[in-house]
């Protein structure tokens, strides 16, 4: 019976296991779930708006599952690591990365979050629009390879990086998002994120604010 060496962390000399233990541990290291790995009914969901469709379509079909595509674009999005740092087990990074920036910059990203948010919100028995919400801002320190230019100093929270504008509904579900320096004033960046966030939900009627938005929104 042939063995396989497989090296032992205790032993400077390679230990030889038999076949059946190597194709066992190798079967399990395939079944390994790693974070942002979907089940099947997550996949269900959102397959129909990031699956291209088949009829009628030019050129090669994607070499890659779709699911394993959004599979790797979710592991890089849990853990932060970079595109080129996806193990082995996903499609290539330049094609994970290639598809990520298709679906950003047709606005598919923006289309499956706002499905999976009116999901959320009619499984709570809401109507799936909402009419009020709330708008607040977070400074948060920046990475020594952000730019200069897209970056500030909070001299209230004392933070140097960027500021986060939000608008969420009252479960707290994302409606707008807007990135700033974090020097930018509260107020200053306000009337751009409110019309954004009216032009997408005609519906809303109240947003609440704290103390740094009080005074006339800057226009």
């Amino acid at each position: 019976m042939s063995l396989y060496p497989i090296v032992d962390a205790q032993s400077a000399s390679p230990r030889r296991y038999p076949p059946q233990r190597v194709r066992r541990e190798r079967e399990r290291a395939a079944r390994r779930r790693y974070p942002g790995d979907l089940t099947d009914a997550q996949w269900a969901l959102i397959a129909p708006l990031v699956t291209p469709p088949v009829g009628g379509r030019r050129g090669r079909p994607p070499a890659h599952p779709m699911r394993a595509i959004v599979a790797a674009i979710l592991y890089v999005t849990c853990t932060g690591c970079p595109w080129r740092a996806l193990p082995r087990e996903f499609p290539p990074p330049g094609t994970v990365y290639w598809w990520f920036a298709r679906w950003r910059d047709d606005h598919t990203l923006m289309r499956l979050h706002d499905r999976l948010r009116e999901q959320c919100r009619t499984a709570a028995g809401r109507h799936r629009h909402p009419t009020a919400g709330a708008i607040d801002s977070q400074s948060v320190r920046a990475a020594d390879t952000v730019p200069r230019r897209s970056r500030g100093f909070d001299v209230a929270k004392k933070v140097n990086g960027r500021k986060r504008h939000i608008v969420v509904d009252t479960m707290g579900l994302l409606l707008a998002v807007m990135v700033t320096g974090a020097h930018v004033n509260d107020r200053s960046i306000a009337r751009d994120l409110l019309w954004r966030t009216r032009l997408f939900h005609p519906g809303l009627r109240l947003i609440w604010a704290d103390g740094g938005y009080i005074g006339t929104l800057s226009t």
